[in-house]
């Protein structure tokens, strides 16, 4: 593919192996990828076998993927005022750490956590320090972790970009961070990303409260509920309530258009295939005078 082409990808399977995610994206014409490396409904998971790991990396150079992204399991809440459940997902988020690690990703991605019955302000402080005490599994900054925003729904945290920004500042500098923006979440939390004017006033909040350089990725996702709903629930693209023009702009958009985007909805391989396709089909190729030749809306 041409080295023009922004990273664009789906949530690919791993069953049977993780290098079977990677054939799977070669096979949706994607040059990119995000799956599990592990199950994400259980608290223990096996280290992966060296042999997969060959058989991963072999995949990974013949197919030419990059930015490639894990999903860390849904158990993990760092800001659970239980216990048990804490302890359970710094062990959890360790081991997660180590199979990117092993994999050679480019990013971790997780959601910040849930305050439960506690405030908001203990739940962030309390991941903050949870996290800090694992900067020794990041020696390097090859595998950043991402903090994905949320809906809102519940309890849950890093609905707010001010969240998201208290997060990335209190831990850049002791661990590789950043934060990873789903488009149904967005919209489901208040942000009217279905529009040139409100995709443009997110990203501007999204640098005061965060910094835009700690942008790191996109999930692209439509949304089945209305605007500020707080109800996370994905739709196929163009099929829900944010709709194809706002997927066209983040495609060609100056600050979106070079960040690696994984599709994540409902509808499997031959859905995300037809997605990419379209997704492709709205990108606009550079130009030397503007920067890019079109930009805009879509129908």
């Amino acid at each position: 593919m041409s080295t023009e082409m922004s990273f664009l990808g789906a949530h690919f399977s791993a069953q049977g192996g993780v290098h079977r995610a990677v054939l799977e994206a070669s096979l949706a014409r994607a040059n990119t990828l995000q799956l599990f490396t592990a199950n994400q409904k259980r608290w223990v998971t096996p280290p992966i076998a060296e042999e997969e790991v060959e058989r991963w990396n072999a995949a990974i150079v013949e197919k030419g993927m990059k930015k490639v992204m894990s999903h860390g399991s849904y158990l993990i809440n760092l800001g659970s005022p239980k216990s048990e459940v804490l302890a359970k997902s710094k062990e959890a988020l360790a081991r997660e750490i180590k199979r990117c690690r092993q994999l050679g990703l480019s990013f971790l991605n997780i959601h910040p956590g849930a305050a439960l019955d506690r405030s908001e302000e203990e739940c962030l402080n309390q991941i903050v320090q949870e996290l800090k005490e694992l900067q020794p599994l990041f020696p390097d900054d090859r595998l950043h972790l991402l903090l994905e925003s949320t809906a809102g729904q519940g309890s849950t945290v890093g609905w707010k970009f001010s969240h998201l920004g208290f997060l990335v500042h209190a831990l850049k500098g002791v661990i590789p961070i950043g934060i990873c923006i789903d488009t149904c979440h967005c919209f489901a939390a208040g942000h009217d990303i279905s529009t040139e004017e409100g995709l443009d006033h997110m990203l501007d909040q999204v640098d005061r409260e965060v910094g835009l350089v700690h942008l790191y990725a996109l999930h692209l996702n439509d949304s089945v509920h209305g605007l500020g709903s707080r109800k996370d629930r994905h739709a196929p693209l163009g099929q829900g309530e944010i709709g194809w023009n706002a997927f066209k702009r983040m495609m060609n958009h100056p600050k979106t258009r070079k960040l690696p985007k994984y599709i994540e909805t409902p509808g499997g391989v031959p859905l995300w295939t037809k997605e990419i396709e379209q997704m492709r089909s709205f990108e606009c190729a550079p130009s030397k005078d503007s920067g890019l030749d079109c930009f805009g809306d879509g129908s």
